[in-house]
């Protein structure tokens, strides 16, 4: 009857850890409003996008597809990304590896002295007294060596898919570091054709200054003389004095940000400064009248940082529901196999073969603290997953509609530049004849002069502009991470 009793008990303890080792699912955080269908009402609403094409194919200066060759092969940045990728899929491996039985070889030797009155004492004691035992079977006294040489092995049984939840975290996390080098690769990208074309654009810059300084120089010549003449004063010499130092001060400025962007450039490339070598100017690069931004359900998909997020949402929900199941028992098996004797001239005898497993289960109980932390800490990070796929989604379709409508406006924006420049050239030429026909002061041509390098250096940043929108535009929708296969 008492043996009944414990059983008993030991079925209600039992059935008391699986109760209490239940715990509830966490909610799950609120939905954010829905994707909206079109990048905007004057988007078309054709699934093709610019960001099919492979970068090689989208950028069709040669110079360019050189420099970006050579940035994706030597960029530090991605390096890095690249061995970040390397330390995912070493966690993937420890993952798998945990479903695995681990065995260890073992070779361990110690010595015990137990005491007179122990069970290991008084037994040790009366086997050696005993006639049944050869003289080799008598245990050392009083101090009992052990020798053990063989194979230890333990194997957690996933009964509860705890093991196989972090494999699959691993595995999410694996492909989500690929999606980061993605990423890096789209910016190293985005990066090396923006300065590129920044490039250009201060080359543009420099040549207007350049055809002012000359034009200026000519017009203060002219003054000099006038003033030679008594048609001139002092003052209106040193008044297109200043404009032509002004100019020229410009000019020094445009060649430094010429220098800052080639030393970004080259260290994008993985190289020390040098010159970097150009194609046509901008003024001769071609720009595309029409831009295809494709739907945005399918567009944002095609973002690294998108699929990336998803991928970490993914992997925090597998970590949630492992640690879901830390609060339910874990069956653990620990076999061994090998040699075990008192003594080491009978540790290799057919004798001293040992073998052995136990089983158990084992659950937090009563200090369940760390588990509780494990499983918060996981919800947690769960949700904050979530609402970083969530802005990652926003946060795409916000860059897409931006460079969308940016590019429209600068479009617009340089062509009446143009317009304003050719005008003011006119101006300028009116202006001087005027001025030598005493029908104009000269206050007049400095201004035209002035208004006509303004308008000019506008004119060649609103280029520049166009050219980065694009660039953000083929970014933002997720090019630039795939290259067609380079031509032989």
């Amino acid at each position: 009857m008492p043996l009944k009793r414990v059983y008993f008990a030991l079925v209600l303890l039992t059935g008391g850890l699986l109760g209490g080792c239940k715990v509830s699912e966490p909610v799950p955080p609120r939905v954010s409003a829905a994707l909206p269908p079109a990048f905007g009402p004057l988007a078309p609403t054709d699934s093709a996008s610019i960001a099919d094409k492979p970068w090689r194919e989208f950028f069709n200066d040669p110079q360019l597809v050189g420099l970006i060759d050579t940035a994706l092969q030597n960029n530090l940045d991605l390096q890095m990304a690249v061995r970040r990728v390397e330390q995912a899929r070493a966690g993937l491996t420890a993952a798998r590896g945990a479903l695995l039985p681990a065995v260890n070889g073992v070779a361990a030797a110690g010595v015990d002295k137990w005491g007179d009155y122990t069970l290991n004492g008084v037994g040790n004691y009366d086997t050696n007294l005993s006639p049944n035992i050869e003289r080799r079977q008598r245990i050392p006294t009083p101090y009992t060596p052990d020798f053990f040489l063989g194979l230890r092995s333990s194997w957690e049984l996933d009964i509860w898919g705890k093991l196989r939840q972090r494999r699959r975290a691993a595995t999410a996390r694996v492909l989500a570091s690929e999606q980061g080098r993605y990423l890096v690769t789209t910016a190293v990208v985005a990066q090396v054709a923006t300065l590129y074309y920044e490039l250009l654009a201060f080359d543009n810059e420099l040549d207007v200054l350049r055809r002012n300084t000359d034009f200026q120089a000519r017009a203060l010549e002219i003054v000099r003389v006038q003033k030679l003449a008594g048609r001139a004063t002092e003052l209106a010499v040193q008044q297109f004095t200043a404009q032509w130092l002004r100019t020229r001060g410009l000019e020094q400025q445009a060649r430094q940000r010429v220098v800052e962007r080639e030393n970004q450039l080259n260290q994008l490339l993985g190289r020390y400064p040098r010159r970097i070598a150009r194609g046509a100017p901008i003024r001769q690069q071609p720009l595309p009248d029409t831009v295809a931004a494709g739907l945005p359900a399918r567009a944002l998909l095609r973002r690294p940082d998108v699929r990336q997020a998803e991928l970490e949402l993914a992997a925090a929900h597998a970590d949630v529901s492992a640690a879901r199941a830390a609060f339910l028992p874990s069956l653990t098996i620990t076999p061994y196999l090998g040699l075990n004797a008192y003594s080491g001239a009978l540790l290799f005898r057919p004798e001293s073969i040992a073998l052995g497993m136990l089983g158990g289960l084992t659950a937090p109980v009563l200090n369940r603290s760390l588990v509780k932390a494990d499983y918060q800490r996981a919800t947690a990070a769960d949700q904050e997953a979530f609402f970083a796929y969530q802005k990652a989604l926003q946060t795409g379709f916000r860059e897409v509609h931006t460079s969308l409508r940016g590019l429209a406006h600068y479009r617009r924006a340089y062509a009446l530049k143009q317009q304003e420049a050719a005008a003011l050239n006119q101006a300028v030429q009116a202006a001087g004849d005027l001025y030598r026909a005493n029908r104009a002061d000269y206050l007049e041509v400095i201004t035209a002069q002035r208004s006509v390098l303004d308008a000019e250096l506008e004119a060649a940043q609103l280029r520049r502009e166009q050219f980065t929108l694009l660039i953000d535009l083929y970014r933002a929708l997720g090019g630039g991470w795939e290259a067609a296969p380079a031509t032989s």
